[in-house]
């Protein structure tokens, strides 16, 4: 009988541990299904990175804008101040010596034809000698480059041409192509030569030597390596001559025409200085000014659409 009520205890104490057990394994079940997963240190860290990078990109984006409007909004001031005479009284200056913006922008408003028609024939003077004198450059550069010891010399005599004073070859041209247009395109063109040909010299020749080795390699013609390997190399320091060239026409156009001339804004600026009447020849200039711009411009926009590849030239 005592052996009896011990295996009946003895059951009954395992039955009992066993439903212990099952109710805490489905206890740590249930506690699992519903357990939340802890964010890893990757997860927290890019969070955090995505957090940290929509302020910065947000302020770059702001600060190149302002970086955009700061040549605006200082022009907008020089203008300011020169329209309320700041200048003058900083200078000593008289309003019919320095006309402001305001009789400037009115003087351009009443000669509006006279004013175009001039600015086309000097934009006529600066284009064809811009154009003349890059082409020339160009060619010499080339030639040079295919002779790198005797081309260096011969386009550093060509690069003394820049010495020689606008004042003192206008003169020359006009006596020897008469007082036409050909006369001032010819400055214009002596005065763009040199700085092409140095600038498109330099970039044709400065070719690292592990490149004209592998053109070496494929046994690639002078041509072959000109046309495949120094020329799309050398097509940024072209554009570089072009861009001192823009630059460059303008005056010799407007000087040229200082001398035997019959029209152009040269002409008109140095007649109306003549005749002291300001407001036109600061026309004048303001015209040649936004025709020089223009003309830059375009050849910066040709820049980046033929030399994609050059970083130096794309906006940040």
């Amino acid at each position: 009988m005592m052996n009896e009520r011990v295996m009946v205890s003895r059951k009954g104490e395992e039955g009992a541990t066993a439903a212990v057990s099952s109710t805490a394994s489905i206890g740590e079940s249930i506690a699992d299904s519903v357990r939340v997963p802890s964010p890893s240190s990757t997860d927290i860290d890019g969070h955090q990175g995505q957090a940290g990078q929509r302020p910065l990109g947000s302020s770059v984006r702001k600060r190149s804008i302002g970086l955009r409007l700061l040549p605006w909004l200082a022009g907008a001031l020089f203008l300011t101040l020169w329209q309320l005479r700041l200048f003058h009284q900083l200078f000593s200056l008289e309003s019919y010596q320095l006309p402001v913006p305001s009789a400037i922008a009115a003087s351009i408003r009443e000669n509006a034809e006279m004013l175009f028609r001039y600015a086309m024939y000097s934009g006529t003077e600066m284009l064809g000698g811009f154009l003349l004198g890059s082409l020339l450059g160009a060619l010499a550069a080339a030639g040079a480059s295919f002779f790198p010891t005797s081309g260096r010399a011969a386009v550093a005599v060509m690069s003394a041409l820049n010495a020689v004073p606008i004042v003192a070859l206008a003169p020359i041209m006009n006596n020897w192509f008469g007082d036409g247009i050909w006369s001032r395109i010819a400055v214009v063109a002596v005065i763009t030569m040199a700085a092409m040909a140095v600038s498109l010299f330099k970039g044709l020749t400065s070719i690292q030597p592990q490149y004209s080795d592998l053109m070496g390699g494929l046994a690639a013609s002078r041509m072959q390596v000109f046309v495949k390997l120094r020329w799309p190399h050398a097509l940024p320091s072209l554009f570089a001559g072009l861009k001192i060239n823009m630059s460059t026409s303008i005056i010799g156009a407007i000087v040229g025409e200082f001398f035997i001339a019959s029209q152009g804004l040269g002409y008109l600026l140095s007649d109306q200085i003549r005749l002291a009447n300001m407001p036109l020849a600061w026309s004048c200039i303001v015209i040649a000014a936004v025709l020089g711009i223009v003309l830059y411009e375009a050849v910066v926009l040709a820049e980046k659409r033929l030399t994609p590849w050059n970083r130096a030239h794309k906006d940040p």
